[in-house]
């Protein structure tokens, strides 16, 4: 939140860069976003990019507390109503299962484990998912710690895509995916 709003849109900008040229595939896909949320990272650009060229995009939405999520197809203009946190939540439309989600860490760290807001419904929803969708995390590098401490209920991502590219989740942890990632 401290990050003076210049410095975030360049950082916004070259997430999007990154994503778009990295994840092409994702135009294809039905992608899990999340509607931004004190600061974090805007992925709505990058979905317009994805929706243009054919993906169909849901909104995660919290049905009971310590439950997963369900994902509800989102496009511009659809009917919201305001759900936790005042995130808009789709009304009327279809759940979708995706293929791929974004998801925005409060922390990440060297394994390519993230941390939230503590509720645990990312890591319940992506638990119950089979099979598992390809997992991004997208926020800031000011967010990247050495690590979590990672529980056994912790789910790592697969990537974590910063204003400085692309890192792959490798067993020994993150590594450069360069601009080319799933190209």
């Amino acid at each position: 939140m401290a990050v003076a709003s210049e410095r975030r849109h360049r950082w916004n900008d070259a997430i999007t860069q990154h994503l778009c040229n990295g994840f092409p595939m994702l135009g294809q896909m039905v992608i899990g976003f999340y509607w931004p949320f004190k600061g974090e990272f805007d992925p709505r650009f990058a979905i317009r990019h994805w929706r243009e060229a054919g993906a169909r995009v849901a909104l995660p939405v919290v049905i009971e507390k310590n439950a997963p999520l369900v994902y509800r197809e989102w496009w511009p203009g659809v009917a919201t109503e305001p759900g936790v946190f005042d995130l808009p939540v789709p009304q009327g439309t279809d759940i979708l299962v995706p293929e791929a989600v974004l998801i925005p860490p409060v922390g990440f760290d060297e394994q390519g484990y993230r941390l939230g807001y503590g509720g645990g419904y990312f890591d319940r929803t992506l638990a119950a998912m089979h099979p598992q969708p390809l997992k991004i995390a997208v926020a800031f590098e000011l967010s990247r710690i050495s690590t979590i401490r990672p529980q056994p209920h912790d789910i790592g991502m697969d990537f974590v895509v910063t204003e400085l590219g692309v890192h792959q989740v490798m067993p020994h942890g993150l590594a450069s995916a360069g601009n080319g990632a799933l190209a």
